[in-house]
């Protein structure tokens, strides 16, 4: 998928402390300065933690459009997906326990809720919407995360309005329309509306994910809420495949050296398991709505390989979606970081 955030503490700092004289001309004491150091380590890590994330990510949309249909389907993938990473997160757990966290049984409970509903509806749509629709299209609703994750936050009341996040709302709507209104049936999508609705309820479904983990995240150990999450996940991805009856994977008899095999193996270490642990890191280090802000390097590099591959038609309005969302996410962010713009000392 551990410290604290420190979001600009020593910024809003005092600039001397009971007289004692100041360890700089900028008139911040020695303790503050460390303070300062530590919070931009911490956003470099979180902010490499996120670019090495969302590049699998995004070569994630790519592998998962090669496999879809053909070499498994979507209750296959999500089951395959969240149970090798349940194995790895609790592997870590146990290899690095964290000894001083406290898990209670509510955390738990929620944790597993979380996975059952928000982990299994997120890839389990995600994998319908790819079905049908192309990488590109995925990635632009997938960009739409950050904007979709402070409407949430507007929701819940942790955030409020201004005009410019205002304006960033809509624009995302327009772009999110054109893709899903414009976007026509062709030999690499097979019913595009269907597969962009999919996709839309994806974004959903993982901007409402990475609200509540990072609610966690700030006194529990990366491993113990990614376990749990994925736990729950896979519990649902199970009961659904035993309800169904949709279990199709000739992925796993097409031999280990094969192309669809070596695919899957990508995503089942990469996008699925080091991705998260990855972004569990940026969400310790970053506000969740920077987090999302990443969503916009999945669309870039799975609109390069998506062209490279074959797996997408250029199209100006895919274009115009494209440049909609980014403007969108733009102005969401420009917001946050006034916001969130430390004060000058006195």
């Amino acid at each position: 998928m551990n410290t604290q955030e420190s979001n600009s503490t020593a910024a809003n700092a005092p600039s001397s402390i009971s007289g004692t004289p100041s360890a700089s001309s900028s008139g911040a004491t020695a303790a503050e300065q460390d303070v300062i150091k530590a919070d931009k380590h911490g956003r470099l890590v979180g902010n490499v933690s996120m670019f090495i994330a969302k590049t699998f990510s995004g070569l994630n949309e790519n592998a998962l459009k090669y496999l879809l249909p053909t070499w498994m389907n979507a209750f296959t993938g999500v089951v395959l997906r969240l149970g090798f990473g349940s194995l790895f997160f609790w592997i870590l757990g146990w290899v690095h326990p964290n000894k001083t966290e406290k898990v209670t049984i509510r955390d738990r409970l929620l944790l597993l809720l979380t996975g059952i509903i928000a982990v299994f509806g997120y890839m389990y749509t995600l994998l319908i919407g790819l079905t049908y629709t192309t990488p590109i299209s995925s990635s632009i609703f997938i960009a739409l995360q950050a904007t979709v994750v402070y409407i949430i936050c507007l929701v819940l009341r942790t955030d409020r309005l201004s005009t410019g996040r205002l304006i960033g709302i809509f624009l995302g709507i327009g772009g999110a329309l054109i893709c899903i209104l414009t976007q026509k049936h062709s030999e690499v999508a097979s019913d595009p509306l269907l597969g962009n609705m999919f996709c839309l309820m994806s974004t959903f479904l993982f901007s409402a994910y990475l609200v509540i983990e990072k609610k966690f995240l700030k006194r529990l150990s990366n491993a113990t809420v990614s376990k749990y999450t994925f736990s729950g996940g896979l519990l649902a991805g199970i009961v659904a495949v035993l309800i169904s009856g949709k279990w199709f994977a000739p992925v796993l008899t097409s031999g280990v050296f094969s192309t669809p095999f070596l695919v899957l193996a990508f995503v089942l270490l990469f996008p699925t398991s080091l991705s998260y642990l990855l972004t569990d890191i940026g969400l310790k280090k970053l506000p969740a709505t920077v987090v999302a802000l990443y969503s916009n390097w999945i669309l870039i590099v799975a609109a390069i390989v998506s062209y490279a591959l074959g797996q997408d038609k250029f199209s100006w309005w895919q274009i115009l979606s494209i440049v909609l969302i980014i403007g969108s996410v733009f102005l969401v962010e420009s917001a946050e970081a006034k916001d969130h713009k430390p004060k000058s000392q006195a």
